[in-house]
C-alpha cells in the first residue's frame, strides 16, 4: 500500500485556506504536543476493503500513521466457523481488522453488535490500547463506538461510498446521531464542505490529491515493466486515445460517452475501472469505445501515459454532484489536457487550467482543441498543472488533520457524547444510541 501522493483543494477567491484545512469554529489555543495524546492510535471503521485501494480513506489513514497507529475495521465477512478476527499490517503503523462472523447478515448489522465489540475490543487490549480515536466511514458503525469510548471522534462523511437508493434504513438516523455527537466532520470538496457546515460546525475540507511522483511523465515511463504490462492492455487501440479511469456507475454520462464516440469515430475512447450498480450490458457499445475493466492501481500512470486527452464526463446529476478530484489532478501531474463536464468544484477549483463541455457539442469541441494543442500553449497549460499539483498533496491534507486532531485532544473532553460517564444528557444520549441500533 501507499503510494507516494498529492492533495487537498485550490481554493475559489472567496474561500481561505483556512475555510478548508481547519475545523470551522476552532480557537487559536496552544495545542498539546505532548508524546501520549500524539500517539493515541485511530480506529477505523469503513464499510470497503483495505485491499480495494488506494482510495481517499487509504492514502489519509496510511500517512496518519506515520504519527500514530492505525486499526482499520473492515465490514465483517460470513463464515462457517466461529467468529474470529483476521488481522494483518497493511503498510508501516496500519493494523487491518477483519472479523469473521458465522452469520450473512452484510455489513455493520445489528446482528454482529455484540460479537464485533467483543472481538475488537480483546485485539485493542492484547497490543495495550485504553484510549482511541475513532473514525467513521460508515455511520452503521455508530453503535461500536458504546463499548470503544474513544477520546475523539471523526466522522469521515466524504467515505460514504453508497448509492442513496440502497442506504440501509438505520442510516439516516445513525448519520444524525453521529453528526451530533461527532468531534470533526471530514468533506471532500466546496460543494460538499459548504454542505456540512450547515450541520456540523467542525468541518475539515480533505479534497483529494494528484501521485505526483508516479503520475509524472518521467517517473511512469521509468518503471518498464509497467509500461510493458499497460502495452498489453492497450497497445492494440490505436490513436488518438480519449481516456478515463474511475468506478463506472451512475455518475458517468453514458449518452455523452455514445455522442462522443459517434462524432468522431476515428478517437478511440478508453474507459478503465470496475463496472458497479450499472447493468454491463447496458454500456455504449461502439468499435471505438474500450471498456477495460477494472485494472491494477499500480498500471493507470502508465495507461494515462500514452492517452492524448483524459475524460472526466461525470453526469449532472445528484450522484455525481460532490464527487472527488483525485483522477483530476492525477491527470494534471501526468501532464494531460483534461476535459471535463462542468462540475461545480472543478470550475470553482480548477476552471483556469480544465477545459469543459456542458453538452455532447461543446464536450466534442473542448477534445478537439486539446488534441490540437500548439506547443505552446502546451508547455503554458503544463506549467499552471504543476503549481496546482504542487498545491495539492495529501501531506499537506494530512498536516492539517493532525492540526485539527491535536486541537481536539488539547480541549476538554465532551460531556454530552454517550460513551462519555456523564450526568443526565450522557445518559439521555446513551438510550438514543440504544434505539440507533434497533
Amino acid at each position: 500500500m501507499g503510494r507516494d501522493v498529492a492533495g487537498a483543494c485550490e481554493l475559489p477567491r472567496r474561500w481561505t485556506r483556512l475555510d478548508l484545512v481547519r475545523p470551522a469554529s476552532s480557537r487559536r489555543t496552544r495545542m498539546s504536543r505532548s508524546l501520549d495524546s500524539s500517539r493515541i492510535p485511530v480506529v477505523a471503521f469503513s464499510h470497503t476493503r483495505w485491499a480495494e485501494g488506494p482510495r481517499r480513506p487509504q492514502h489519509l489513514l496510511a500517512r496518519l500513521a506515520r504519527q500514530r497507529p492505525v486499526f482499520f475495521v473492515e465490514e465483517p465477512v460470513g463464515d462457517d466457523d466461529a467468529a474470529w478476527l483476521e488481522h494483518h499490517e497493511a503498510c508501516t503503523g496500519v493494523t487491518v481488522l477483519t472479523p469473521h462472523l458465522p452469520v450473512q447478515s452484510p455489513g455493520f448489522h445489528d446482528d454482529h453488535l455484540a460479537t464485533l465489540q467483543s472481538l475488537i475490543g480483546r485485539q485493542l487490549r492484547q497490543q495495550g490500547v485504553d484510549e482511541t480515536i475513532a473514525w467513521l466511514g460508515t455511520p452503521m458503525a455508530l453503535p461500536l463506538l458504546g463499548s470503544l469510548a474513544p477520546r475523539a471522534v471523526v466522522f469521515d462523511s466524504a467515505d460514504d461510498g453508497w448509492p442513496h437508493d440502497e442506504l440501509p434504513r438505520q442510516w439516516h438516523q445513525r448519520e444524525s446521531l453521529l453528526l451530533r455527537w461527532s468531534d470533526l466532520v471530514l468533506t471532500r470538496g466546496p460543494s460538499h464542505h459548504e454542505e456540512t457546515l450547515s450541520r456540523h460546525r467542525h468541518a475539515l475540507c480533505l479534497a483529494g490529491g494528484a501521485d505526483a511522483q508516479l503520475f509524472a511523465p518521467q517517473g511512469a515511463a521509468s518503471r518498464i515493466d509497467t509500461m510493458l504490462r499497460a502495452e498489453q492492455v492497450q497497445g492494440r487501440i490505436p490513436g488518438p486515445r480519449l481516456g478515463c479511469f474511475g468506478v463506472i456507475d451512475e455518475r458517468i454520462d453514458f449518452g455523452l460517452i455514445h455522442a462522443l464516440a459517434a462524432a468522431r469515430a476515428d478517437w478511440q475512447i478508453v474507459m478503465v475501472g470496475p463496472v458497479r450498480r450499472v447493468d454491463p450490458l447496458e454500456l455504449p457499445r461502439r468499435s471505438n469505445i474500450h471498456w477495460l475493466g477494472a485494472q491494477p492501481e499500480a498500471l493507470l500512470p502508465q495507461l494515462v501515459a500514452d492517452w492524448d486527452v483524459c475524460l472526466v464526463p461525470h453526469a449532472m446529476n445528484d450522484a455525481a454532484r460532490l464527487m472527488g478530484c483525485g483522477a483530476v489532478l492525477d491527470y494534471m501531474a501526468a501532464d494531460k489536457p483534461v476535459v471535463c463536464t462542468p462540475q461545480r468544484d472543478l470550475v470553482s477549483l480548477f476552471g483556469d487550467v480544465l477545459r469543459f463541455g456542458h453538452d455532447a457539442p461543446s464536450f466534442i469541441a473542448a477534445c478537439d482543441w486539446a488534441l490540437r494543442e500548439s506547443p505552446d500553449k502546451r508547455a503554458e497549460r503544463v506549467a499552471e498543472m504543476h503549481a496546482v499539483v504542487a498545491v495539492h498533496s495529501w501531506e499537506r491534507a494530512v498536516q492539517s488533520l493532525h492540526e485539527a486532531l491535536a486541537q481536539l485532544l488539547a480541549a476538554p473532553r465532551r460531556a454530552d457524547a454517550p460513551w462519555c460517564s456523564t450526568p443526565e444528557r450522557g445518559r439521555a444520549n446513551c438510550r438514543e444510541l440504544r434505539e440507533a441500533a434497533v
